[in-house]
């Protein structure tokens, strides 16, 4: 196993962060300063700000619906709660898979296990998403086609796949995940997203999760 997968999965951290954290000489494979790109032994003792890693015999995955209202982040912003309020203390410690706005609600994904959530929140994984979407206004035609082919963003291109039309109601497919992608994209053909909430990532279905319940899941 590479040096960065070890110390993501073993801490909980993001490959990213685990990528930075082996840069920054925080990480110590045996009696030396761990270098990107060094395989880890099964006999090989790997360190982390000075406390030996160690990875987890058992991860948790957690499905949670979350309501309009509820920030993405461990922190408050301002009077406004966060999703992990509405988690038990033990799952508290979990790393989102994909964030909703606060105006946004439906399925997050939770995980201890770094490679998973790596997985669901890297785009080179393809992992697709469902949305459904209410708009200020009728979803026109030739808006579904432009939507499909790509709108062009300050960030790129953005594309779309359409589900289902029922007038201002919308089901979407996507496999990126940029900040508000979905807002900006209808925003920028002039249509207001007044309700929007994700009811699948990859495998995983929102179906039968009442808003600000959880469940705990099994890897796939």
């Amino acid at each position: 196993m590479r040096i960065n997968q070890f110390v993501a999965a073993a801490s909980g951290m993001s490959r990213r962060a685990a990528d930075a954290a082996i840069s920054d000489g925080r990480v110590r494979l045996g009696d030396q300063t761990a270098q990107l790109g060094q395989s880890v032994g099964e006999d090989d003792v790997v360190s982390l700000d000075g406390q030996a890693l160690a990875l987890r015999a058992t991860h948790a995955y957690v499905i949670l619906n979350k309501p309009v209202g509820y920030v993405s982040s461990r922190v408050r912003q301002g009077n406004d709660p966060t999703l992990y309020e509405l988690l038990p203390p033990e799952h508290r410690r979990l790393r989102i898979a994909g964030r909703l706005d606060r105006e946004s609600s439906g399925l997050i994904l939770l995980s201890d296990d770094g490679d998973f959530v790596h997985r669901y929140t890297h785009p080179s994984f393809g992992k697709s998403k469902i949305y459904q979407l209410e708009l200020s206004r009728p979803l026109a035609p030739a808006d579904s086609t432009r939507l499909e082919a790509g709108v062009e963003l300050n960030d790129g291109p953005s594309r779309l796949g359409i589900v289902h039309v029922d007038g201002r109601h919308v089901t979407v497919s996507l496999s990126e995940g940029r900040n508000r992608q979905l807002r900006r994209t209808f925003g920028a053909l002039g249509y207001g997203v007044e309700a929007l909430q994700r009811t699948q990532m990859g495998p995983y279905l929102l179906a039968g999760l009442a808003a600000g319940q959880w469940k705990t899941v099994t890897a796939l």
